[in-house]
């Protein structure tokens, strides 16, 4: 873990050993990643990933496994895809008033095709916004998936009865931290508005100094935002959870012409930003 942090604004911890994933990210001196307070899904890859506080899922596969189609073994794209566990290279790193990173991440997918993430960091040593863009291409040579999802996870226990969770996305506009039924719910929501930059805010956070974490999308690539939360002990975790496509199966999505494909020698953009204010 490398730390990356500027003038202002969280102080995160970049994991080179996936992805250059965020790892802890410290407000105030608080760390607000979940830790070991999450569910087990059986693969340790994302059982690591899901630690801190976001991780990212793709670029094969989203979601829960799924069979690979075609294959007489049964072989399954695996929990929330291949990312998880790559290896970053880092290619230029700066840190003064503002903080600046890039690095080159090669994937190999499940079906053995290759991908290349290039991933840029940036937090504003003014306002604190952390920025993040990543152009995924496809450097194999059959057509995959373009699906990406980023998962920030924040540890709940920090999260009081007056926390809300706004966004013009959401039918009501507003609602708490802990909607739906105990012990935990997930839903998914189109990115309303057309507007290129989707929003949502959770606050205020007392824990934090009664701060508002607020969170920006490209609803280009990211047209979806699914909410997660568990509290079925000992996971006590939401999940803020930008995505390319709604809740439903490989199967369901292709069927309906929604999953879209990279063809080899194309490249994808995504982007998110969250600033804590």
């Amino acid at each position: 873990m490398k730390a990356f942090s500027a003038g202002n604004g969280p102080k995160l911890t970049l994991d080179e050993g996936s992805v250059l994933d965020i790892g802890a990210c410290f407000v105030g001196g608080v760390d607000i990643a979940p830790g070991r307070a999450i569910p087990d899904d059986g693969d340790p890859r994302i059982d690591h990933s899901l630690e801190g506080f976001l991780f990212t899922c793709g670029p094969d596969h989203i979601r829960h496994p799924e069979p690979i189609p075609g294959r007489p073994d049964g072989a399954k794209f695996p929990l929330h895809g291949s990312y998880s566990s790559h290896p970053a290279e880092i290619v230029f790193w700066d840190m003064q008033e503002d903080a600046e990173c890039r690095a080159r991440v090669p994937v190999t997918t499940a079906e053995g095709e290759s991908a290349l993430l290039e991933r840029h960091w940036r937090i504003d040593g003014v306002t604190g916004e952390v920025c993040l863009s990543d152009r995924v291409t496809n450097t194999g040579t059959k057509a995959i998936a373009r699906v990406h999802m980023y998962h920030m996870n924040i540890g709940a226990w920090l999260l009081d009865d007056n926390v809300r969770l706004s966004s013009a996305m959401f039918e009501q506009k507003e609602m708490p931290w802990n909607f739906g039924p105990e012990p935990g719910s997930v839903f998914c929501v189109p990115a309303a508005g057309g507007d290129p930059w989707a929003e949502l805010a959770l606050g205020p956070i007392a824990a934090l100094g009664g701060l508002t974490l607020k969170v920006r999308f490209k609803s280009d690539t990211l047209p979806y935002l699914q909410m997660w939360r568990n509290q079925k002990q000992p996971a006590h975790v939401l999940g803020i959870e930008p995505v390319s496509h709604r809740l439903a199966t490989r199967g369901e999505l292709e069927a309906s012409d929604e999953l879209k494909w990279l063809q080899p020698g194309e490249s994808v953009d995504y982007g998110l930003r969250f600033v804590f204010a």
